[in-house]
């Protein structure tokens, strides 16, 4: 059996994260072992969406985290890695600098990648495996910064667009309610008028969250009914008891109330009924993609 480690860093809106990778090949069969995941709460969005400008501390803790990084890759001897940057970074000024001083001080080649380089990525996952060619399917990755939307209809990939409107640009009050209705609503409308039974695909830390409390199987969908249910119940709650009553993390307690107004909205555009969530990321995606490219070569 061949055994290879790879890793991936991205670098979003709301974090930054190191996954790791161990992969068995026994020539029949692939698998990806999740060896080690690092998430740092960085809020780039916070300084990308509000200013423009990172700041000084963030740069300064941005800095440190990929040198961690570096470090925790040659002590899990890891052989190869990739490390992305998404929308946060492609709105920074001077964000060429900053992927400078990321190579010089930690020797980390960081790319910064559009919305639709992300969807390819993740779309090489086993995102496969909830995808069936007599079904169809909206693939929505809300993030930070952005929202991915992907229509597959008659098993081929139809459509997709990217909109400006992501977790941490709605809490600062770059976007809102009247995007969804304006820009989102038209689009979703217009693409899925004349398919019928749309089913959504849902990635994202927050959709993660609710997945994992609702205590479903893997491979289960969330109902619409639930996911719009969870949403009037986590918004009637304060900041703290979200803390305590639902185990979320700072940088998730605040995020998930307009990620869940994003999914629950584009749910009820699309007509669909109900969401699968196959907890897979841009990280997920960037390893799988990088192994089966080395294989290719």
């Amino acid at each position: 059996m061949k055994t290879s480690k790879l890793a991936a860093i991205d670098i979003g809106s709301n974090a930054v994260r190191l996954l790791i990778n161990t992969i068995y090949d026994d020539g029949n069969k692939t698998t990806f072992n999740k060896t080690s995941l690092v998430r740092v709460p960085i809020r780039l969005g916070q300084d990308a969406f509000l200013n423009g400008n990172i700041s000084k501390a963030n740069e300064k803790r941005l800095l440190k985290a990929m040198k961690a990084f570096k470090l925790l890759m040659d002590v899990y001897q890891v052989e190869d890695y990739s490390a992305f940057a998404t929308s946060a970074m492609r709105e920074l000024a001077g964000n060429q600098e900053i992927v400078k001083k990321i190579k010089k001080q930690s020797d980390i080649e960081l790319q910064i990648i559009d919305g639709k380089k992300e969807g390819q990525i993740i779309f090489a996952t086993e995102l496969k495996e909830y995808v069936h060619d007599e079904n169809n399917y909206l693939y929505i990755d809300v993030g930070g910064g952005s929202t991915e939307l992907t229509l597959l209809a008659y098993g081929k990939v139809v459509v997709t667009k990217s909109f400006p409107v992501g977790t941490v640009r709605w809490l600062n009050g770059k976007v809102g309610a009247d995007f969804l209705k304006n820009e989102i609503r038209p689009w979703v409308k217009k693409q899925c008028n004349n398919i019928n039974n749309i089913e959504l695909i849902g990635s994202g830390g927050n959709i993660n969250h609710i997945f994992k409390q609702s205590g479903k199987k893997k491979g289960d969908p969330l109902s619409y009914a639930y996911l719009n249910k969870q949403k009037k119940i986590l918004s009637a709650l304060d900041f703290d008891d979200r803390l305590t009553l639902y185990n979320m993390k700072p940088d998730r307690a605040d995020v998930i109330i307009p990620a869940l107004e994003i999914y629950t909205n584009v749910m009820r555009y699309a007509k669909a009924k109900k969401i699968h969530v196959p907890k897979i990321g841009l990280a997920d995606g960037m390893i799988q993609y990088q192994y089966h490219h080395q294989r290719k070569k």
